[in-house]
Order: structure tokens, then C-alpha cells, then sequence
């Protein structure tokens, strides 16, 4: 494996043995087509509505002196699709003993069985299977898309609800007159009353600046299905399924609409730019992603990007949830502004949160310490090889950043690193990447939020 892994010619500062998986990838591609006639693997990606992606590979031959390497390539590539697309059934069109082992990995191996318990009993509702399927009767592609949100008519309430803080915004015809954000610490409360309370407060407080509510929109992490909680990193500590609609009904049953707060990170973006083709990517507590395509719809995918590996490196940082290396959340979130603190040499407490940690860095940001601007330099790295890396999986011309880690000066590294990166070694991609201001950047999900619901007539 460690042949195919490529140094990056830009180096992040504080983690310089990143092998970013856009490099590794190109060049197992070239090999395998030097080579003769590269070996070819087709995928299909089944969900329970019976939605399906497709997506193919090409592999070194089986005769290759590098084709040891093929089956973690293949497991890596599903562990992408998996995340990004969703899916309880993959069907694989290949050679029978990748397909063995891949059918091992999902039952044996903790990290396997992890996403095939998340995938099959509580996102889909059925049994998550791999199963062997020649090429002539691998499943047609079946996507669906549907419209998103831009409802501004009426008196509003939009909320996003964060690990370290729950955001609400009272929008009225289309403009926010009052924006609120209250810290909170979801994860370990047990009690499902009191999420109901924490979030009950929030729209209660801002409903005392409409004359009225027509409707509620709001965003959380997470995969949610009918408003109903499928999984989630805030409601670890307790089982809520039913949480949004027993809100709704405390709000006498007012359009009520609940999504994944990254497709409302897409949405915030397509709304404010005015566009479409937008990965909206959104650095947080966790990570958070959204897409809206080209014609302006969201999918039936998941875009959960958090659990999506970008880092082949075999010491990859561990995801603290699943367990996996080299996944999102641990280069895109506040997670990765904790890891990569020890490295940049600042006296920062390492018993605070991580919400706290970000805070100090931050700080130290405004004072101009550049041990603070490497911690930047570096997710900035790991973003400049991480969007080629997307735009393999999406049709993407725009990728917009929000949450908390991009606040202040460190968000601005973060961009001009990327683009440089992007300008020199990609020149062939084009991807343009937006910022919002300090204002949109913290509150645009909510906002955004607050469109998601249809005002009957």
C-alpha cells in the first residue's frame, strides 16, 4: 500500500505525513493503465427507495506486482460511496475474491460492521448486504432529486442545532430580523425531555419577535427521514426518534420540517450565491456536507462526508465514533483543530473542550501568534487536496464553507491555502471556493433553515 501512497507537494505544516487519497487514487489509475488492460470493478449502491448510484473503477490487473493493494482500494472507495451516497445493499460487479473479502470486511471487521449496522438497521431498515452481481445484471442507475427549501413567504423560525451551540433565527418574508445562538452540550444529556426543552426555548425566544409563526424549519447532524431521527452524534446519549414531532405538534401542527444540517449548508449557499453545483462543507463540532446538483435539487444521498476517508496514511488519525482512519471529521471539524494543537507549541489547557480549545485558538489568532496560523495552514492543506478528491464523487463547480472553525482570520488561511493548492496542482479543476461573512457564516443554516417548509394557502 505504501507504494501508492504520494507526499503531497504541499506540506501541512503541523502534519506532514498526510497522504491525501486524490493523490493515491490518480496513481493506482495510471498503473493500472499502464500495465495492459487495467481490471475493471462496477458498483452499484442500493437504497431502500429504490434509488441507485453507480460508480466504477479501474484497478491494477490481477497479475500485477502492485495488485496485493487492490482490495483496500476497493474497501476504501466503498467506504466513500457508502457515506456519500448511502446504501443497504451494494452490489458488486468484479472479481469473486475482492468481492470475498470485501463480504468479510462488512461482517468481521469492527470498523465493517459498524457502517453495516448505521447503513442497514437504522437508516434503511433492512439487512446490509454485499452481494456478487455479474456486470450484465448490475442495477441501472436510478437517481432522484427533488427541490429544497427557498420558501420565504410568511413569518419564520429556523434552527440549527450544533454540538457546542444551537442557533435560531426569526425570518420575516424572507429577511432575518432576529438571530440567536446559545451554547449547549447535547451529546451526553440522557433525558429526552431536556432536549426538547433546550430546543423549545430557542423557538420560543425568537417567536417573541414575529407577530406570528407560520412555520418552522431547522437543520441537525445527522440522518433524518420524515422529520423522524435515524442517527445522530447529538442524541448519542438517548433515543429520540420521535423528538421533531412532538415539537410539532407543541406548535399546533404548523409546517414542520427537519433535514441534515449539511443539505441546509448547501442550500444557504445555492440561496446566497445564487447558484448551483454547490458542495456545501461546513466545519464544526463535526463536519457537515451538503449538495445541491446542477439543476438546483438535493439527492437521496446521504452526503455524510464526516465518515468519508480522505487520508490513506496507515497511522491515519482514528474517527472517535466509528473508529475508521483518515476520515473527514478528523480534518474538518473542531476535532482537528484539538488534534493538531499539541503540534503548533501553544499553552493551551488540554483538559478544556474542544469548543473551548477553539475559542483560545482563536484568540491567539487576533494576537497574530503563528503557531495559531499553522493549525490553519494545515486544514487549509488538507482542504486544497480534499476538494479534487470530492469532485471525483460530485458535479461540483462551488464548495462553500461555514461553521465555527472558519470564524476570524484562521477561516481566510484556510481558503488561501486551498486555492493555491488547487491553482497550481489542479489546474484543470474548476471549483470556485466561498466564504460568507462573519454574520451569514454563523447564522446562514438558520436562515436557510427556516425555508425548508411549504406554507399551504
Amino acid at each position: 500500500m505504501n507504494s501508492f501512497l504520494v507526499a503531497p507537494r504541499t506540506t501541512a505544516t503541523l502534519d506532514p505525513q498526510f497522504r491525501p487519497a486524490v493523490l493515491a487514487n490518480r496513481r493506482l489509475r495510471e498503473e493500472a493503465r499502464k500495465f495492459g488492460v487495467p481490471l475493471r470493478i462496477d458498483l452499484a449502491f442500493e437504497r431502500s427507495d429504490g434509488s441507485i448510484s453507480r460508480h466504477a473503477t479501474e484497478l491494477p490487473p490481477e497479475k500485477h506486482p502492485q495488485a496485493e493493494h487492490n482490495f483496500h482500494f476497493v474497501e476504501r472507495l466503498c467506504k466513500f460511496l457508502l457515506w456519500s451516497r448511502g446504501a443497504f445493499r451494494i452490489h458488486f460487479a468484479g472479481p469473486k475474491d475482492l468481492f470475498s473479502k470485501l463480504e468479510r470486511h462488512y461482517k468481521e471487521t469492527a470498523v465493517g460492521k459498524f457502517d453495516a449496522a448505521i447503513m442497514g438497521e437504522k437508516i434503511y431498515d433492512s439487512p446490509f448486504e454485499v452481494v456478487h452481481t455479474p456486470l450484465e445484471k448490475l442495477p441501472a442507475e436510478n437517481e432522484s432529486a427533488a427541490p429544497l427549501g427557498r420558501h420565504l413567504d410568511g413569518c419564520r423560525i429556523g434552527f440549527d442545532l450544533g454540538a457546542s451551540d444551537r442557533k435560531a433565527a426569526a425570518v420575516l418574508d424572507g429577511k432575518a430580523v432576529f438571530t440567536e445562538e446559545i451554547p449547549w452540550d447535547p451529546r451526553p444529556q440522557s433525558d429526552p425531555q431536556w432536549h426538547v426543552d433546550q430546543i423549545m426555548d430557542s423557538l420560543r425566544r425568537v417567536a417573541a419577535h414575529l407577530p406570528r409563526v407560520d412555520a418552522i424549519g431547522g437543520s441537525s447532524a445527522g440522518v433524518y427521514v420524515n422529520n423522524r431521527v435515524k442517527v445522530a452524534s447529538l442524541f448519542r446519549g438517548t433515543r429520540i426518534k420521535d423528538i421533531f414531532l412532538e415539537l410539532k405538534r407543541e406548535w399546533n401542527g404548523i409546517p414542520f420540517e427537519v433535514v441534515n444540517d449539511g443539505e441546509v449548508t448547501a442550500l444557504a449557499g445555492s440561496m446566497s450565491l445564487k447558484a448551483n453545483a454547490v458542495l456545501g462543507v461546513a466545519l464544526g463540532s463535526s463536519q457537515a456536507a451538503g449538495y445541491v446538483t446542477p439543476q438546483g435539487n438535493i439527492t437521496t444521498w446521504l452526503n455524510e462526508l464526516a465518515f468519508a476517508p480522505i487520508d490513506y496514511r496507515p497511522a491515519a488519525p482514528a474517527d472517535e465514533w466509528s473508529g475508521d482512519l483518515g476520515c473527514g471529521v478528523q480534518y474538518f471539524s473542531q476535532q482537528a483543530v484539538g488534534r493538531l494543537l499539541p503540534a503548533s507549541g501553544l499553552p493551551i489547557d488540554p483538559s478544556l473542550p474542544l469548543p473551548e480549545k477553539l475559542v483560545e485558538v482563536q484568540k491567539a489568532m487576533t494576537r497574530g501568534d503563528e503557531r495559531a496560523a499553522k493549525i490553519y495552514q494545515s486544514i487549509g492543506v488538507y482542504l486544497g487536496y480534499t476538494i479534487p478528491h470530492y469532485a471525483e464523487f460530485y458535479d461540483v463547480e462551488h464548495l462553500l464553507l461555514l461553521g465555527r472553525v472558519t470564524t476570524g482570520h484562521g477561516g481566510q488561511i484556510i481558503i488561501e491555502q486551498a486555492r493555491s493548492i488547487l491553482k497550481n496542482e489542479f489546474g484543470d479543476l474548476r471549483v470556485q471556493i466561498h466564504m460568507p461573512d462573519e454574520k451569514e457564516k454563523r447564522h446562514g443554516q438558520a436562515v436557510a433553515a427556516a425555508s425548508l417548509p411549504v406554507i399551504e394557502k
